[in-house]
């Protein structure tokens, strides 16, 4: 092999590797992107559920009371979830004792706590108003003593904060999406354009559009492959710095979610180099030879 050929390989790897890189870079940006507004759409869920009203009863109350006041409670539509909630347990949870500055036993011989219903409000009757709605129709029933009801205005503010923020997450991504797809399309333009004579000559020889285009549509399938497993390798080291290296341990998605975006990720890689592949060798195999050598 002569050292012209030799110069000529390496600039084909080279290109092939830079294309790649490319590609690696930005299907990274878009997997890293969709992970965080996905996680923002979910804690803005998660914080939209975590709405918890504490119905205590009454002491005097009688186990058919009990359960009425748990059947209104169902029936209402509105809680996701009721936790019954004894005195007893409640006076042995360290966490709820903690939430006073005096010791209990000391200060009180008899336990002055009261069994309690912990309802947790769906997502959809989170809002103050069917907060307060609740609460009216649950604290006249008989056997209730009386309803805590958490600061809902600062959970709608929160939740507000975190909407608006995902809402331009998305706006970013949408953007981000477009154009990466034109740099894409870019990448994979210019390297089919380096070859653009080796395409033409091909033509002038009666090979057929499907034989021309076989080896470009098998570069780009590995491209796409390799530049979207490097890629979803590096969301997961993300993924797993974000959970591991945070306070507290940080978990934002599940790992069927993350799971979703890496697969995303890769077929994205693949779909996109493929799919320009096609449109940037149809275009040099339609071309006229004297247009080629002008273009």
């Amino acid at each position: 092999m002569s050292a012209r050929d030799k110069r000529v390989q390496r600039k084909v790897r080279r290109s092939y590797i830079i294309s790649t890189m490319s590609i690696t870079l930005v299907l990274f940006m878009l997997g890293v992107v969709s992970y965080v507004t996905l996680s923002a759409l979910s804690a803005a869920a998660r914080l939209r559920e975590s709405v918890v009203v504490s119905v205590e009863l009454s002491n005097s109350a009688e186990a058919e009371l009990r359960v009425a006041v748990l059947s209104h409670i169902e029936a209402t539509g509105m809680a996701s979830k009721v936790e019954f909630m004894s005195k007893e347990s409640k006076f042995e949870d360290e966490a709820f004792r903690e939430q006073f500055e005096v010791d209990l036993d000391m200060l009180l011989g008899d336990n002055p706590l009261r069994d309690s219903y912990e309802v947790t409000l769906s997502e959809e009757c989170s809002t103050e108003a069917s907060v307060m709605e609740f609460v009216k129709g649950v604290e006249v029933l008989d056997g209730v003593e009386y309803v805590a009801v958490p600061p809902v205005e600062l959970v709608e503010s929160m939740h507000a904060t975190i909407t608006h923020a995902s809402l331009g997450l998305i706006l970013f991504l949408a953007v981000l999406l477009v154009i990466s797809l034109l740099l894409l399309n870019n990448t994979i333009r210019m390297a089919i354009y380096s070859k653009r004579y080796l395409i033409n000559t091909m033509k002038l020889v009666g090979a057929t559009k499907w034989y021309i285009m076989r080896p470009f549509l098998a570069t780009a399938l590995k491209q796409g492959v390799v530049a979207g497993l490097v890629a979803a390798l590096m969301i997961c080291g993300v993924v797993y710095g974000v959970e591991n290296f945070t306070l507290e341990g940080l978990k934002m998605l599940d790992y069927g979610e993350v799971g979703n975006i890496v697969g995303g990720v890769v077929v994205l890689g693949v779909v996109i180099t493929l799919l320009f592949s096609v449109f940037a060798v149809n275009k040099f195999v339609n071309m006229k030879t004297n247009k080629i050598y002008l273009y």
